[in-house]
């Protein structure tokens, strides 16, 4: 080769070097556009998304060639192309027709990067919907044009009303369908405005479009020459991004401390809102220790101004005490701390919210045990009205009061999003059961203290020499708990213990006589009862209980309150039929008949313990047997 095809091939390389270059910062520098699409079922969510994708030439050959192929076989109705069929991946939704999943696609135009989710129509699938929506910007709220404003679109509309989405599209669809009437598209407009007005939604913008035809989706549509407003894609490309955040007081919730040396400690995380500078002073919450800020680190360098949406690295001038969970906020302005919050809960499990029974809280990159009360009212999004509810089911939206063990740092949803919103996991499942919006602290948990006592647990302990202890005999009714809890204390009576027996038929009696047997009900008598018998083993008693208590949830709750080794779960293992076969009290009986709900082991479940401390077979072991090894356990 010689020099001057060389110097050529050099020069050419170099240029498409600089070209794609210039493309990628071209790309970088775009700003992104997250939004979604939701409406009533059949509404043309999934076709106006691959619509959008295939017009913004967003699809390879090899998906285009599948997706000519996949429309054969589904049958299109004439139209060579099923735009659904690139946003419907799951079978289920090719063989329905429908969305169930939450499905995300991206896709790019000269002026704008975007992620959009399509979100299912169907009213079971709303928690869906809920997590498709939680990171938008702008909601695509599709209607039929030729049914008008449905239950589905004023459902969606108020939970995007409630997520703090700031913009709003109301695409009218299938205006092919109505002979693109300009009389039908303004009625239509006229009636979501009136129901937008009342769940104050006061700004929106109308498009009529049709996914399938293309019209006014990229292109101008002729068939509607009546219509003077932009396409959608070209109101999607210049919808102002806004972010609030930077204008609010600086929050950093840590995720991480960096650690490499003994030189080096910085705090890492993503800015939430507001901005930061090196000297200014901040405070760490909850604990509301003060320092300055050093330096901001980043892995490009330095930086002398940091602002809501960055991830960086705080050094701070001051050694103080500072980890993953904690929030960095402006010394000036900082976040409120509480432990008590009314809030938005949106419920996402098939096993319903049971008021009482211990999750776990999330709320950025804090963590906390979290119950739930009863809540104050439940929303029908189908109608606005506000329904008396003991719980909340699948799908279900309500108000509630939350307490947590523990003061968390938040900021209200609608000023703050991060600090704002969490999420709800069940201690024994991991699973995420429900998503929820903080409204307001209750100021009442300012004004509780805890009253420091001169005469302490391990003072009381010492007094009666011994080692309190609860003990929690659990199992199905019938299966012996009290006649075996009864022995145990008459030992330790005879050994000159002190102890006090907790008897679950007894304790309804009084304390709990308020409470049925539902299981949010179940729930409340064992948080009781594992309160009052902390107390005792705060005297300095061995507390003997005999609950069924048949949720392990609320079981692992009691353990909980107590210091590591006081608390002593001791099965007391009994088959059903050999409990059923006893029923001295002729209470399966009354179970199989339908004359008592909500039994354990009948129509209620027993979960039974995974690792408990004792566990008794009472096929195998007689009841004087059974004391006698609870008593050494206590003793050992």
């Amino acid at each position: 080769m010689t020099a001057d095809v060389k110097s050529h091939a050099y020069e050419v390389d170099k240029l498409i070097a600089e070209d794609i270059d210039a493309y990628l910062a071209q790309h970088q520098h775009k700003s992104l556009l997250r939004f979604i699409t939701c409406g009533s079922v059949d509404d043309g969510k999934s076709t106006l998304i691959g619509r959008l994708l295939y017009d913004s030439k967003m699809i390879f050959e090899d998906q285009l060639a599948a997706l000519e192929n996949d429309s054969k076989n589904v049958g299109t109705q004439g139209q060579e192309i099923d735009f659904a069929l690139l946003v419907d991946g799951l079978a289920a939704e090719r063989e329905q027709g429908i969305t169930i999943d939450v499905a995300y696609r991206f896709f790019t135009t000269d002026k704008r990067k975007f992620i959009v989710a399509d979100t299912p129509g169907h009213e079971q699938y709303t928690r869906n919907m809920v997590t498709g929506a939680s990171t938008a910007d702008l909601a695509v709220i599709l209607i039929d044009a030729r049914k008008g404003v449905l239950t589905q679109t004023r459902r969606h509309s108020y939970l995007v009303k409630l997520l703090g989405i700031p913009n709003v599209v109301l695409a009218i669809n299938k205006m092919d369908l109505v002979d693109y009437s300009a009389s039908t598209f303004h009625q239509i407009v006229a009636d979501y405005s009136a129901f937008a007005e009342s769940i104050g939604l006061n700004a929106f913008v109308p498009v009529p479009i049709s996914g399938l035809k293309g019209d006014n989706i990229v292109e101008k549509s002729d068939a509607m020459p009546w219509y003077q407003g932009p396409t959608l894609l070209a109101h999607l490309e210049s919808v102002p991004l806004g972010d609030t955040s930077a204008s609010q007081p600086f929050r950093m919730p840590v995720q991480w401390v960096n650690r490499p040396n003994l030189d080096f400690r910085g705090f890492t995380g993503l800015i939430a809102s507001g901005s930061v500078r090196p000297g200014d002073r901040i405070r760490v919450q909850p604990s509301g220790k003060e320092s300055t800020v050093k330096d901001i680190v980043t892995f490009d360098g330095n930086l002398d101004l940091a602002v809501a949406g960055q991830s960086v690295c705080l050094t701070l001038n001051d050694e103080i005490d500072c980890s993953r969970g904690d929030v960095i906020s402006t010394a000036l302005d900082p976040a409120e701390t509480a432990d008590q919050f009314e809030a938005t809960i949106v419920w996402m499990d098939e096993a319903e919210m049971l008021p009482g029974r211990p999750y776990i809280m999330k709320i950025g990159t804090q963590q906390a045990a979290v119950t739930i009360t009863e809540p104050k009212y439940e929303v029908n999004v189908n109608t606005m009205e506000r329904l008396a509810a003991k719980t909340l089911r699948l799908n279900s939206i309500g108000v509630c009061n939350i307490s947590t063990d523990r003061q968390v740092t938040f900021a209200p949803f609608e000023d703050n999003k991060t600090l704002g919103s969490f999420i709800l996991i069940d201690r024994v499942t991991n699973a995420t059961v429900g998503a929820g919006l903080l409204h307001f602290s209750l100021r009442r948990a300012q004004n509780i203290h805890w009253q420091s006592v001169d005469i302490n647990a391990e003072a009381h302990a010492a007094q009666k020499a011994q080692q309190p202890k609860l003990v929690w005999l659990t199992g199905l009714s019938g299966s012996g708990k009290s006649t075996i809890s009864n022995l145990v204390e008459k030992k330790l009576y005879a050994l000159g213990k002190h102890s006090f027996l907790l008897d679950g038929d007894n304790i309804r009696h009084g304390l709990n006589r308020d409470l049925g047997f539902s299981d949010a009900d179940r729930v409340e008598n064992i948080r009781r009862v594992g309160e009052v018998g902390k107390l005792m083993v705060d005297a300095g008693l061995i507390v003997l209980t005999a609950f069924i208590s048949p949720f392990r949830s609320e079981r692992r709750m009691v353990r909980d309150m107590l210091p590591a080794g006081d608390f002593i779960e001791v099965f007391i293992d009994t088959p059903l039929a050999v409990a059923e076969s006893r029923d001295v009290k002729g209470l399966y009986q009354k179970a199989r008949a339908g004359a008592l709900k909500n039994f354990t082991g009948i129509d209620s479940p027993y979960e039974t313990p995974e690792a408990p401390d004792l566990h008794i077979d009472t096929t195998k072991v007689s009841a004087e047997d059974a004391a006698e090894m609870i008593v050494a356990r206590i003793l050992a």
